[in-house]
């Protein structure tokens, strides 16, 4: 497939969008900020990493390289807008492989209102790589960052976690809604989404915070997934809870007396809030059958 019929195809599906004067076609696109402070953020998905083509196929690659990255804008409490998306595709993958990628990408794309603008296309004799780079505004209140946690304040989830590799994995719901939610209703001290682990992801909040906390075992909500994964694994349940990551459910940090009330209304649709710890002064700790241990912030590492 001829690299620019494969572009020619892909402008023929995108769109006008007020937000985007020029869109593709030219060298760049042109996008009319709104004046709040932008949101970039990008992840790069490989075959074999993070996804096995032959296995899911292109489009269910497609939405998860797009998901991850609105996930990332969803732990600032932002709003996406705009993306660009650049791939290597394997050479003699044939054109139904770039074009079937491009619709899952699009369907998660304007599920959230973002409008693809454009990005770069290649072929290669390596497997399937799609990068994207995704743009979003931060609220009128700010963005919330990982750096705001402080002793005294309640840890809460979004939902469960572990045991995605069974499947979640692929097809993660970023949590942007619920998040622009709770940025309304709440002072959100730090966020996080749950990618490389519950435990992981949590002592990234502290490192930045430079504060500790103490995980409640009997608090965590475990997934199902967790529950069967460690009928064969060699694993807890809660280790698996701990560390598998890919959840994509955000973390976040709020004074107890707003944890309180968040507990108590479960004003967030779609979700169960559930309080699993308590930020204090030092170190990461696990709290089960009423002794209290180091926890090692154990999960998903890239070997580079």
């Amino acid at each position: 497939m001829p690299e620019f019929d494969y572009i020619a195809w892909l402008r023929s599906r995108t769109p006008a969008d007020p937000r985007v004067p020029v869109g593709p076609g030219d060298d760049c696109a042109v996008l009319a900020p709104a004046g709040r402070p932008l949101l970039v953020t990008t992840d790069l998905l490989t075959d074999g990493t993070d996804f096995i083509l032959a296995e899911v196929g292109p489009r269910a690659a497609g939405r998860k390289a797009m998901a991850v990255n609105l996930s990332d804008v969803a732990a600032m409490a932002g709003v996406p807008t705009a993306a660009v998306v650049a791939v290597a595709l394997p050479r003699g993958g044939g054109r139904s492989l770039g074009e079937e990628l491009y619709v899952g990408i699009r369907e998660v794309a304007d599920e959230f209102g973002v409008a693809v603008v454009g990005g770069d296309t290649n072929s290669w004799e390596g497997a399937l790589v799609v990068t994207v780079t995704l743009l979003g505004e931060a609220t009128a209140r700010g963005p919330v960052l990982r750096s705001g946690a402080k002793p005294g304040d309640w840890v809460m989830l979004t939902g469960p976690v572990g045991g995605s590799i069974r499947g979640r994995h692929l097809t993660p719901t970023p949590r942007v809604r619920e998040a622009l939610r709770l940025h309304n209703l709440v002072d959100l001290h730090a966020m996080i989404d749950l990618s490389d682990g519950l435990a992981a992801d949590l002592n990234h909040v502290l490192e930045e915070s430079r504060c500790g906390a103490v995980l409640d075992a009997a608090a965590i909500p475990i997934h199902a997934d967790a529950v069967e994964l460690a009928k064969t694994s060699g694993k807890t349940p809660l280790a698996h809870a701990l560390g598998d990551g890919e959840d994509f459910e955000l973390l976040f940090t709020v004074s107890a007396a707003d944890g309180a009330a968040l507990l108590r209304d479960q004003p967030v649709p779609g979700v169960t809030l559930a309080k699993v710890g308590e930020c204090v002064g030092e170190g990461l700790w696990l709290e089960e059958g009423g002794a209290r241990r180091p926890l090692a912030p154990a999960g998903w590492v890239h070997e580079l």
